[in-house]
């Protein structure tokens, strides 16, 4: 199944798409603002106060809410991690790699924070969930850094393979590999994707995760807490390194920085897909050139539409999401109802699956699919499910159909839940009821280009606005777009605007750039 990816680069973010044969998969919002914390950053933070009843403790890391730090996140080689942080601090640790130097006992499995932890402790610590609602960051003490092929892990000594890769044969020449080139004083987690790979390719990605924790060891020396000491690089380049796959054919960009930067990656990281990449230079933009406008609206609803008049409704409370399944005005093509229940199911499995990747719901969903007494249909549902989940980056269970019919799923979430408004007020009455006719927008919007042409001298001019209002323009003989452009001896193009509301319109230059009346 072929695989695209559409990065547009906003004003306040930038936004990459998954189409699967131009359907849309996944949509990621990256904001641009500095500021805000991401899921693996690491920070140099300071133990605010500690929390007994929770075994937990709260730290300052420059952040408008403190982080929460659990004692199970501390990881059983924090003794090592913290005398570490301590001697670099205050420079008596010279050397990134003296790592086993620094060796302390593990830390115990059940023990508790205040004896480890007290007030003004200096901690390194690494995001694992970003702020959500009401909630600070949760930070854990285990850092550990990400390649395309290998996971970094400081003060370990564990070699790992991910359980995807099911050859016994190829997980111990993956071992053997590492153990080889790994220094000392470091584990490893050997990713997927480092299935059948040279050794070149692993000693390349292992370099480079140890060239940055090497800037972490620079940075360390002399800091004063809060700081931020390391950014998870490019979070564009990121997403790409965990998507890219096979599957991925195309990668559209309509930004010339961020075409170059992503060039430059694949150049030197995956060689074999530089090719794939292209610039976008028209004036529409890359989200209306890919009706990925149009998916938005339709796919972030409370109600979303399935084939043949079924549908899904998504309720997100503070506990748990849940979904709904209804045949709605389907007609019953089969002889039973059971045998319609399970046709519905089915369908509804994919769209719930999509779902979730697409609003990226963590937490608790509960599903309430369609009832149905047969034993065997409600496995193939459960089967069916987990098949369309399998693609799901983020670590997730399923449990089987309850007494009630209810599916169970938990999503791992470290980050807030994506809304997208789908319902817009008028913009003319603010939610009054009443809005001026029209008619109007059509006198207004001659008048202004009647202006543009006479005293702004302007020749080529593009109009944007809703679809509704560019069909009309162009609908009959001789449309208002022929009769406009011959009036004023103008060049008129008519662009349509799927993320505009019905009586907004704005006038554009040969450059596409906004003109200002």
């Amino acid at each position: 199944m072929n695989t695209e990816l559409v990065i547009q680069s906003a004003k306040e973010s930038i936004d990459i798409v998954v189409l699967k044969e131009g359907r849309l998969m996944e949509l990621h919002q990256l904001p641009l603002n500095k500021n805000v914390c991401s899921v693996f950053d690491i920070y140099l933070a300071r133990v605010k106060r500690i929390a007994s009843s929770l075994n937990a403790a709260f730290l300052d890391m420059g952040q408008d809410k403190d982080a929460f730090l659990h004692y199970h996140d501390l990881g059983p080689y924090f003794n090592s991690s913290r005398n570490y942080v301590h001697n670099t601090i205050n420079k008596k640790s010279t050397r990134w790699n003296q790592l086993k130097a620094d060796f302390k006992d593990n830390l115990a499995k059940d023990g508790l924070m205040d004896e480890v932890l007290k007030k003004d402790d200096i901690v390194l610590v690494q995001v694992s969930k970003e702020p959500i609602s009401t909630k600070g960051p949760r930070v854990v003490a285990e850092i550990s850094l990400a390649g395309r092929y290998l996971v970094l892990v400081p003060f370990s000594n564990r070699i790992s393979v991910s359980q995807k890769i099911k050859d016994e044969k190829e997980k111990k020449r993956l071992v053997r590999l590492i153990k080889s080139i790994v220094p000392d004083g470091f584990g490893v987690v050997i990713r997927t994707v480092a299935k059948n790979k040279k050794v070149i390719d692993l000693d390349t990605d292992l370099r480079n995760l140890i060239r940055r924790w090497m800037d972490v060891h620079k940075k360390l020396k002399g800091s004063k807490p809060p700081k931020l000491i390391s950014v998870e690089r490019s979070k564009v380049l990121s997403l790409l390194r965990d998507s890219i796959n096979e599957h991925v054919t195309k990668i559209s960009i309509d930004n010339q920085t961020l075409f170059d930067e992503v060039k430059h990656y694949l150049q030197k990281h995956i060689p074999e897909k530089e090719s794939i990449v292209s610039l976008h230079s028209t004036k529409k933009s890359l989200f209306s050139l890919y009706n990925i406008e149009k998916q938005i609206k339709t796919s972030f609803g409370k109600s979303v539409s399935m084939k043949k008049g079924a549908y899904l409704v998504i309720e997100h409370t503070e506990a748990m999401h849940v979904i709904d399944v209804n045949s709605g005005n389907r007609t019953n093509k089969h002889d039973t109802q059971e045998e319609n229940a399970l046709e519905v199911n089915l369908q509804a499995a994919a769209e719930v699956a999509r779902q979730l990747r697409l609003r990226d719901m963590g937490g608790i969903i509960v599903v309430d699919f369609i009832d149905m007494y047969s034993a065997e249909n409600r496995k193939k549902l459960t089967e069916t499910l987990k098949e369309h989940m399998k693609d799901d980056r983020a670590k997730h269970k399923i449990l089987p159909p309850s007494r009630f019919g209810l599916i169970e799923i938990t999503r791992q979430r470290v980050r807030p839940q994506i809304t997208i408004k789908t319902r817009e007020s008028c913009p003319s009455c603010n939610g009054s009821g009443e809005i001026e006719a029209p008619i109007v927008l059509i006198d207004q919007s001659k008048e202004k280009l009647d202006l543009l042409a006479t005293h702004k001298s302007v020749k080529n001019i593009t109009l944007k606005a809703h679809p509704f209002v560019v069909a009309f323009l162009k609908n009959g003989f001789p449309s208002f777009q022929m009769k406009w452009s011959f009036k004023n001896r103008v060049i008129l193009y008519l662009e349509e605007d799927d993320s505009g509301s019905l009586l907004s319109y704005t006038f554009l230059d040969h450059l596409g750039k906004k003109i200002l009346i």
